[in-house]
């Protein structure tokens, strides 16, 4: 070997060191906590460039820290590695180290390759805790990936568990706050927008009046039916995989470990998990899975429905309906002076768009579990933690900076209702549904108000109803008596 090959060769000797696992040494970079089967994986799915979510990796901490819990009171590990493991699961829960996790998202589809990449990066960290150097002899080193850290566990049980673990936790406290605070600015908007008459629409086309109030009320309705939909999906969520180990017979696993460390993840999430009740049903199907993201679904088909009307009701804002008035975020144009747009809008409507493409995935994933594991865990999480965090923040930000900031046109809402055709709605009991629709086409016809085309035709109402006046007709057109004081009051 040449000066310069040697001296190349001794740079790199200093920045990896020799790891080993079950296929064999593999040299790994001095700087990261992972080993082996890490490294293997980093080499054989060079795909995506996308490593798993943290929230994935921070309950897979959790897993690993009740499993030692669990374990060192059992007596399957010692309590000497139990509390080292402890310590280093504890770091992974609260978010440390996760530049040490890069595994590929496209992975084997058990999860494998992350539950390995956990197990690694703990009994390197604990080495650490203990004073080791990570490129000391393997037998050195205090805790084992596999024989401890992973004691009693399978990847096909903790990746399940981690994946309900994650949703659960993001879901209660990330998701469902911020759904609750778009419910009651929708609703504190349906409320001050009581008093404001306008024109419904039905297929785009005049219908007959509502308040602006009522409309919001719709959609605040529409927020509170998805937190109720996304609480009843939590239900099937809090059944946890672990303690099936394998194939779901449990085996390698002390009777009483699962019990132990899922009152343990409970403990610490505040969440009341359970085992599952049939493990052969929990790990080879995700159908409590794709139940939670079709209710995401649901829920972002209802944002799709009132960011749409929302920047329709704003249109304009004077050549459209401009009933409402959005908040400017920002320039709409670099071309048109002081033209600006429903960014907000759009946005969360991307984000439904985004959502829905990932429905199909999850439900793709789920329906592809085949005897007992279901081969496509990471993608389908990857997909349900992408829609529940776009769904967080969309939410956010389009009730930071859109509905809070929603005020209504009032001049603009009451200048329709004279001018609809719908008005003639109201005159169909007492003239007829065919004289009405006669005087609704007339209207369009000449350019006149329905009242206006009424007063013409006087006479010829009178014929049917002798004590027919102005004052009578002004009363029937009146569009608060049209808009229903029970409507009214249950949608505000």
């Amino acid at each position: 070997m040449g000066a310069d090959a040697l001296l190349i060769n001794n740079i790199i000797m200093d920045h990896i060191r020799k790891e080993s696992d079950s296929m064999g040494e593999m040299s790994v970079p001095k700087s990261v906590l992972y080993g082996a089967s890490t490294q293997r994986a980093v080499l054989n799915f060079p795909i995506s460039g996308q490593t798993l979510d943290p929230e994935l990796i921070r309950a897979f901490g959790l897993i690993k820290w009740a499993a030692a819990e669990a374990n060192g009171s059992l007596g399957v590990i010692s309590k000497e590695k139990e509390a080292l493991i402890k310590v280093a699961a504890e770091e992974i829960y609260l978010g440390k180290h996760y530049e040490h996790f890069p595994v590929d998202v496209y992975q084997t589809g058990s999860g494998t390759s992350t539950n390995m990449n956990v197990n690694e990066v703990i009994a390197n960290r604990c080495a650490q805790i203990a004073g080791l150097e990570l490129d000391s002899a393997k037998d050195l080193k205090p805790v084992h990936p596999n024989d401890d850290v992973n004691q009693s566990q399978s990847s096909n049980d903790t990746f399940p568990t981690a994946m309900h673990v994650a949703v659960v936790t993001q879901i209660k406290n990330e998701l469902l706050p911020e759904l609750r605070l778009l419910q009651k600015a929708l609703h504190d908007k349906a409320s001050e927008f009581s008093g404001v008459l306008k024109i419904g629409r039905t297929h785009l086309m005049d219908a007959t009046p509502i308040t602006l109030g009522q409309e919001f009320g719709g959609f605040a309705r529409q927020i509170e039916l998805a937190v109720q939909r996304m609480e009843n999906a939590l239900e099937h969520l809090l059944e946890l995989s672990l303690g099936g180990t394998a194939v779901g017979t449990g085996i390698n696993c002390h009777e009483e470990f699962p019990g132990l460390a899922i009152n343990f993840i409970s403990d610490k999430t505040g969440i009341q998990f359970r085992e599952a009740s049939n493990h052969f049903e929990s790990q080879s199907s995700k159908d409590a899975l794709v139940e939670c993201h079709g209710q995401l679904n649901t829920i972002n088909t209802s944002l799709f429905k009132i960011a749409n009307d929302i920047r329709l009701l704003g249109s304009g804002p004077r050549c459209n309906l401009g009933e409402i008035k959005l908040p400017p975020t920002q320039p709409g144009s670099s071309i048109m002076p002081g033209k600006v747009n429903p960014v907000m809008s759009e946005a969360l409507t991307m984000i439904a768009a985004r959502v829905f493409g990932n429905q199909t995935t999850v439900t793709w994933a789920g329906a592809n579990g085949h005897l007992q594991l279901n081969a496509f865990m990471p993608v389908m999480i990857q997909c349900i933690m992408e829609s529940i965090n776009l769904t967080t923040k969309g939410c956010r930000a389009f009730r930071e900076k859109s509905v809070e900031g929603i005020t209504a046109n009032s001049e603009r809402c009451n200048s329709f209702i004279d001018q609809s055709l719908a008005m003639a709605t109201s005159l169909a009991p007492v003239l007829g549904y065919d004289l009405a629709t006669q005087i609704a086409k007339e209207s369009l016809e000449i350019n006149k108000t329905v009242f206006q085309v009424c007063i013409s035709r006087l006479a010829e109402i009178q014929a049917i109803d002798a004590n027919m006046d102005e004052a009578k007709l002004k009363h029937i057109l009146d569009p608060i008596g049209m808009i229903g004081s029970s409507a009214s009051s249950k949608s505000e």
